[in-house]
């Protein structure tokens, strides 16, 4: 459809030809590409892009796909993530599923099977998030992301457009705490600069907006030392 973006992909492989081969076919399918050749820069990018799906060798330099998905996971990522592996020993597998990855494909593999994976997985994701995206209920606070509206004891309280980023950004982390980083990589993009003041100064605001006392907030918490986390039951 015209104007819609594109699903993005981010390959990990130090393999030049099944990169190639990956890249030329997943671009064929109107995927957008991006490629890493180690387990560190794989991480960076996916951290700093976003992508919407990772598809990761698990023998890689300088840091092995377990690793990755491992500090994927620990960061609060939650974009799916298909292992390639030519061990396909079923330890290999249950780590890799048990680490957090959605699928695991072992090599040599056809390029039809791991399309109809890529697919799937894609499927899956989608539907889980459209589940997720159910208004979200703290307190006296009820966060709609579809319609992008919040209301506080049924009254609606006015954000901007990057305020309801910051907050929904939050939310959806599900009471892990985000970096001040983090956050800006979320709602501004790798693309942009700022400080973590700004971010600070969005949860000044949004606390002044949705906490009742915002000297003493329940919901928009300081990790000190960290960063922010949204409590939905405190």
């Amino acid at each position: 459809m015209t104007g819609a973006r594109a699903t993005t992909i981010l390959v990990v492989e130090d393999d030049e030809s099944i990169t190639l081969g990956l890249r030329m076919n997943l671009e064929a399918e109107g995927f957008e590409v991006q490629v890493a050749e180690d387990g560190a820069a794989g991480l960076a990018l996916a951290t700093s892009w976003q992508p919407d799906l990772m598809i990761l060798d698990v023998m890689l330099p300088r840091m092995n796909g377990f690793e990755v998905v491992r500090e994927l996971r620990r960061a609060g990522q939650r974009m799916p993530v298909i292992m390639l592996s030519a061990r396909g020993a079923e330890m290999d597998k249950v780590m890799g599923l048990e680490l957090g990855a959605e699928d695991y494909i072992t090599k040599p593999f056809g390029l039809a099977e791991l399309l109809a994976r890529v697919k799937a997985v894609l499927r899956r994701d989608a539907m889980a998030r459209r589940a997720a995206r159910e208004p979200v209920r703290a307190g006296e606070l009820v966060i709609d992301a579809d319609r992008r509206d919040v209301r506080r004891g049924g009254e609606p309280v006015p954000l901007t457009a990057t305020e309801f980023d910051v907050l929904w950004c939050l939310v959806e982390a599900r009471d892990r705490v985000l970096a001040r980083e983090q956050i800006f990589q979320q709602v501004w993009g790798p693309g942009h600069h700022g400080t973590p003041r700004t971010i600070d100064n969005f949860m000044l605001q949004l606390r002044a907006k949705l906490e009742r006392d915002p000297a003493a907030p329940r919901h928009l918490l300081t990790v000190r030392g960290v960063g922010y986390r949204f409590a939905i039951g405190e």
